[in-house]
């Protein structure tokens, strides 16, 4: 039986309509994901926008007075903003009341702030996920081959994770300009590899670093270890990208 999300902000035009789709997205299988607001406005374009440059479906996403759901039956109850969790405390007894604070992103109407609090936000309900898996002793999902081979079917996606393991942490300005790709591509592909299992994350400042999941079976990773001798026209023009990167006064992440 699924369990019953709800994420809950002020106007339910951002966080929470991110929040909602992310958690869809990551674990759609295990959750039933809803979102609402005290003072629900409209979907913020530049939401909608970040989300589906990430690869996450937006079809249906729209803002929802709290009104409308509050009496349902509600496993959690994730506030996004203080404000929230002040008005809203004690509502929809008994789910499990978590206050989560991520500044609003709508203000500052500018991508990159979007998009950091995309990630922030994947970051997580990954924890999430990861805790309520571990609370109702689920067991992680393993390595499918044919989900993996699914996964490294793409020129791009392969190189990346080759460059990850080459390289041991790369970040997606790293990634960026090894591969010489927009960055929503870079991530789209990174949140594929990452979902499939085969890259976790570490956030270093406002940075994100992506290394190889520490979980790989040893069939991949003997995999990985033949595929990499055999893709060096892949690889080498990244790595020298790379070197010239290393080479070069460290700039912060556009």
């Amino acid at each position: 039986m699924k369990r019953r999300v709800l994420f809950i902000c002020t106007a339910n035009s951002a966080r929470s309509l991110m929040a909602e789709a992310l958690l869809r997205n990551m674990a759609g299988d295990r959750f039933d994901v809803h979102s609402a607001g005290t003072e629900p406005g409209q979907a913020h374009p530049m939401a909608l926008q970040v989300l589906s440059e990430a690869g996450v479906p937006v079809e249906g996403l729209h803002s929802k007075a709290l009104g409308q759901l509050q009496n349902e039956p509600w496993d959690y109850v994730i506030t996004l903003c203080e404000k929230a969790a002040n008005e809203c405390g004690s509502i929809c007894q008994p789910a499990q009341q978590i206050a989560w604070d991520f500044p609003d992103p709508a203000p500052a109407n500018r991508h990159a702030t979007f998009m950091l609090t995309l990630k922030e936000l994947r970051e997580r309900i990954g924890l999430f996920t990861l805790v309520h898996q571990k609370q109702t002793g689920l067991k992680p999902a393993d390595f499918n081959p044919v989900s993996v081979f699914k996964a490294l079917a793409d020129d791009l996606r392969l190189a990346a994770l080759l460059l990850i393991r080459d390289q041991r942490k790369l970040c997606v300005c790293e990634l960026t300009e090894a591969l010489d790709v927009s960055q929503p591509k870079v991530s789209r592909h990174l949140a594929i590899l990452r979902d499939t299992g085969l890259v976790e994350t570490e956030r270093r400042g406002q940075w994100v670093y992506y290394f190889l999941s520490a979980s790989l079976p040893a069939w991949l990773v003997r995999v990985l270890e033949e595929t990499a001798k055999a893709s060096q026209a892949l690889t080498g023009r990244p790595l020298e990208r790379l070197q010239v990167m290393a080479d070069r006064p460290e700039v912060p992440c556009p």
